[in-house]
């Protein structure tokens, strides 16, 4: 008889987390806190009589009517594109398809708001609501594909075997065998596609689409309106969590799992005969709209803007910036995603609840919303933080923090808190043995951490509109600068230095993927 495993949790004989373990934690759920402070305070101060005049107008409904269609439109979009696809590189003898799958990932590297400028760029009539829902599919697709497609590759071909030998055709097995156990990975990427296009700002803004974020930064910025603002980012708020609300009940209470651990081989590839060259036809006109096209547009608008010479200290000011502004929120991240994966692995009870999930509450908000609320405290209760890079450092950490939490909080989940006492009773301190014992253990997951806070903080756009210091530029500030002004020629090596960073980390996980089988 095999005896059966189970996990063992270690704790520290320390009952109680240190002060120095708690102070940053503490302060991230007060920090987190003043968002839905800073919404819930406003609308207090308006008052009924007021919000509604606020909010029951024909313009607050055009803004959700857009915000809706445009999330339904995209989301729907990228859940067909997305799964054909997988299926399609995945389970079919569709030449050349470990090459698509590269391929077919570059739109992921271009950040949104940069595609968005090319494809307007290239035509005025691709603004307004349908060039929008074209664009933020085209670039967001990914999403769904990507784990879809990691999925397929993993699932047990045995349970579509056996369905076949029972009488089911190909469409049979794929509704009600395959597509139920993709169901959790399909609906993830949805509603991560769904939460982007209410909270997205950048490709919206130059798309010329009023969304609720649009409209909120437009209060604040054009007509310094708090209220306002503040009743558009209440509504927004209200949207996100009925959207989270949906998808837990959406997913329900079933769980996918099998018994054993199944075969480790491929399935059976679909020949597809005559249906090849229609594979081959999606795929290039995928790879031509999703990335020939923007990228060709980028390169022509270089090639433009190389006949006056660019301003390379203006562009090397922004590069530099960029780079520091996003070095700096990543170590921020760091230094409490630490803490906190800490007194949750380690400790429990509340505090390490509310810790651990409110950043992901603010991750489904949108930066404005951050912003404003920053912006509000600041002037208030700091008037010295105010548009200062310190701000910047902290909205970023909040924008992000969840990026870092799932990677730490594993790795802290493997490294053995006894292995720290044996430390300690040989004379180290806590923080030596820290150091010295868990922190080499951990360090891979905090390489990853920091990547993935730096590549996402490269590309934020709306809190560095607000909180950024006067005179201060990023690439992405000044790529929405210039293309707002019509200047697509300006704004271009902005962009491609944008791509180039984007670009190593889809990179790799791409050739991973796909060249490497």
């Amino acid at each position: 008889m095999l005896a059966t495993a189970h996990p063992v949790r270690h704790t520290l004989k320390r009952k109680r987390p240190s002060i120095w373990l708690l102070l940053p934690v503490l302060l991230l759920v007060g920090l987190s806190l003043l968002p839905l402070l800073y919404v819930a305070t406003k609308a207090w101060q308006a008052g009924w009589t007021q919000a509604l005049s606020l909010l029951w107008r024909p313009y607050v409904f055009g803004l959700m009517r857009n915000t809706l269609l445009l999330m339904v439109g995209v989301t729907v979009t990228c859940a067909v594109v997305g799964l054909s696809l997988a299926w399609l590189l995945e389970r079919s003898n569709l030449p050349g398809r470990r090459l698509w799958g590269v391929i077919l990932c570059l739109p992921f590297a271009v950040p949104a708001f940069v595609s968005s400028f090319t494809w307007v760029s290239l035509s005025a009539s691709f603004e307004g609501l349908g060039g929008a829902i074209l664009v933020m599919s085209l670039s967001k697709y990914p999403l769904i594909f990507l784990p879809v497609a990691a999925t397929l590759r993993n699932l047990d071909p045995a349970l579509e075997e056996s369905a076949r030998t029972l009488g089911q055709n190909r469409w049979g097995v794929f509704f009600k065998i395959t597509l139920p156990l993709l169901w959790p990975s399909l609906l993830a990427g949805s509603l991560l596609i769904a939460l982007h296009m209410l909270v997205e700002f950048g490709a919206l803004s130059i798309i010329g689409l009023q969304t609720f974020t649009t409209a909120i930064y437009q209060q604040f910025e054009l007509e310094f309106s708090n209220a306002n603002a503040a009743m558009l980012s209440a509504v927004l708020l209200v949207m996100c969590l009925s959207l989270l609300w949906l998808e837990l009940k959406v997913r329900g209470k079933g769980r996918h799992i099998r018994i054993g651990q199944g075969a480790a081989r491929r399935a059976e590839q679909v020949r597809l005969g005559k249906w090849s060259l229609v594979g081959q036809v999606y795929c290039l006109l995928l790879a031509v709209i999703g990335s020939g096209i923007p990228l060709g547009m980028l390169a022509y608008w270089l090639i433009k803007g190389s006949s006056a010479a660019f301003p390379m200290a203006a562009i090397g000011e922004a590069l530099f910036s960029s780079l520091a502004l996003s070095l700096g929120g990543a170590a921020l991240c760091l230094v409490l995603a630490v803490p906190v994966g800490l007194l949750v692995v380690r400790y429990k009870g509340q505090l390490a609840i509310w810790a651990e999930r409110l950043p992901y509450l603010l991750h489904a908000l949108p930066g404005l919303v951050i912003a404003l609320a920053l912006v509000y405290f600041s002037l208030h209760y700091v008037p010295v933080l105010y548009q200062t890079s310190a701000l910047l450092l902290v909205a970023y950490a909040l924008l992000f923090l969840p990026l870092a939490q799932a990677p730490i909080r594993t790795a802290l989940n493997k490294a053995a808190p006894q292995l720290e006492e044996a430390a300690r009773t040989l004379g180290a301190s806590s923080f030596s043995a820290f150091c010295r014992v868990t922190l080499p253990i951990i360090f891979p997951a905090l390489g990853a951490a920091f990547a993935l806070v730096f590549l996402d903080a490269m590309k934020e756009l709306t809190a560095t509109l607000l909180l950024s210091p006067t005179g201060l530029n990023t690439l992405a500030t000044q790529v929405w600068a210039h293309t707002s002004n019509v200047e697509f020629a300006a704004a271009a090596p902005y962009a491609a230095l944008l791509i180039v960073v984007s670009g190593l980390p889809v990179y790799l996980l791409t050739t991973r993927m796909y060249l490497s089988r």
